[in-house]
């Protein structure tokens, strides 16, 4: 049993812990379900202000739901749905302040206000999408988006 306590100061120091913590959780593990699942718990545990942290795996070329902590979630999507078909479409950050100004957003949980959405991508394919969701509107800032951008890095080459 993994017993991570990560509290910083600053947002920038969180982040650089929780990567560490990440890189060292996944490191050697080739399962890429259980290595979503442990990130998932990680993220969970650490990030405040969140209500969701997950996976959409790219089944297909469809989104479909994989390991995630929070509470039960749309299964699937296509890539012209959501904020997360938005961040698979455009393999581009979906950092949305107000979920519910998103045209197409998918409620899947009405407690969610601010969302943010990382395409992991290894070797030009998308593998799936991280999916974080905040019930604050305007949770997450330029220096989270940064953060995650890193976590994104380090699960791409590991799922």
């Amino acid at each position: 049993m993994y017993d991570f306590k990560i509290e910083a100061a600053d947002t920038a120091t969180m982040y650089r812990d929780l990567a560490s913590a990440l890189g060292g959780l996944v490191a050697g593990e080739p399962d890429p379900i259980a290595n979503m699942a442990n990130a998932s718990a990680l993220i969970y545990e650490t990030l405040p202000d969140v209500n969701w942290v997950g996976f959409y795996r790219n089944i297909g070329g469809e989104l479909v739901l994989g390991p995630f902590q929070g509470r039960p979630a749309c299964i699937r999507m296509t890539f012209d749905q959501g904020v997360c078909g938005a961040a698979a479409k455009s393999r581009r950050v979906q950092r949305v302040e107000d979920v519910h100004a998103f045209a197409g957003h998918i409620a899947c949980d009405s407690a969610s206000n601010s969302e943010i959405v990382l395409p992991l991508i290894r070797d030009g394919e998308l593998l799936g999408v991280l999916d974080i969701d905040s019930p604050k509107r305007a949770r997450f800032t330029q220096e989270d988006e940064a953060g995650c951008v890193r976590l994104a890095e380090i699960l791409a080459r590991v799922l």
